[in-house]
């Protein structure tokens, strides 16, 4: 396949685009995404080629927007409403959790919604409280919904491509610092990724580092340093947390014998203990050390840089991490 170069922003640009043309039942809905093309640019453009009856500015509105596109998905079009900063999914939760999620449960199967929630997350803008916040572990613990944490500008596009053919309700998280900063090889050719298969983005035999999203990159740069240090992780991106891929995390598990897990969604009953639960289950004889899990702090996202970068995961606290889990295997 012939490649380029594209941004996050871009990968999910084009996605849209080329799904808007390929079926005429996708709307899509959110906040100034229309003749401004979004806040982040990653609707630029749509407006002014499929028209208003297709890329839709909404009011400021997440409850009445989310609301009707569960409703207009029953009637068998495919709505793709965006959440321009994923904390305000919040106020959709009844029309997500409690409506979309188990329609086709409660009709038997005679009504499905398919429609694809795309939310932002992520902090390091210095956005404050109310803008910077991970939501996904939430909607992992729904039966019903599918979650998509992307970590690149190829698995953006495919999965989304995937996600827009799907029949069910799916949460889409984009992290915002990956916009236009992430950059990556992005095929000219039509591709899609399967949901329910993780990505092993870097080969290793002394630790596995399990990533989501824009930490991937951040495990990827620790795991470089440590390279240097001769000791060699491999990391693992999950791609979707529901369906999950138990099956490579084991995998890699049972052939490393120790693992990191990080995540920038809350420690507590977050996707870290979730994930290091499945391992635990699934390879639990090959642990050589207690699984280490790094995520952000227990506390409200500061608007202060300093203090907001000290609760967001980082190299340093996850190669601090992936020694503990060595304990004296650590080169001298």
């Amino acid at each position: 396949m012939s490649t380029r170069e594209l941004t996050f922003a871009q990968a999910i640009r084009e996605a849209l685009d080329e799904e808007l043309a390929r079926d005429e039942r996708i709307v899509l809905f959110g906040e100034d995404i229309g003749a401004w093309g979004g806040v982040f640019r990653t609707t630029e453009g749509l407006y002014q080629k499929y028209g208003s009856d297709r890329v839709i500015d909404t009011p400021l509105s997440e409850e009445g927007y989310v609301g009707m596109a569960v409703g207009i998905a029953m009637t068998g079009m495919h709505p793709v409403p965006e959440i321009m900063f994923g904390d305000f999914i919040t106020l959709a939760m009844d029309q997500i959790v409690n409506q979309a999620a188990k329609m086709r449960y409660m009709t038997g199967g005679q009504v499905a919604v398919p429609i694809t929630i795309r939310a932002t997350m992520g902090g390091g803008r210095s956005s404050g409280a109310q803008h910077s916040q991970s939501w996904h572990a939430w909607f992992a613990h729904v039966p019903g919904l599918k979650v998509v944490v992307p970590s690149t500008p190829y698995d953006a596009k495919g999965l989304l491509k995937t996600a827009l053919r799907d029949p069910n309700p799916i949460l889409f998280f984009e992290d915002k610092v990956m916009y236009h900063k992430i950059k990556g090889p992005v095929p000219e050719e039509e591709y899609l990724i399967p949901l329910g298969v993780a990505d092993i983005k870097r080969e290793g035999k002394d630790v596995t580092i399990v990533a989501l999203s824009r930490m991937v990159h951040t495990a990827l740069a620790a795991a470089e340093k440590l390279a240097q240090e001769g000791i060699s992780a491999e990391v693992i991106d999950p791609r979707t947390l529901t369906p999950l891929d138990e099956e490579t995390l084991i995998q890699s598990e049972c052939k490393t014998g120790g693992a990191v897990i990080v995540d920038e969604g809350y420690t507590r009953f977050g996707v870290t203990a979730e994930l290091a639960a499945v391992i635990a289950k699934g390879a639990f004889d090959y642990l050589d050390a207690p699984i280490e899990r790094v995520a952000a702090f227990d506390v409200p996202i500061p608007f202060s840089p300093p203090l907001e970068f000290a609760t967001i995961p980082d190299e340093e606290r996850i190669i601090q991490a992936v020694y503990r889990v060595l304990e004296g295997r650590r080169p001298q």
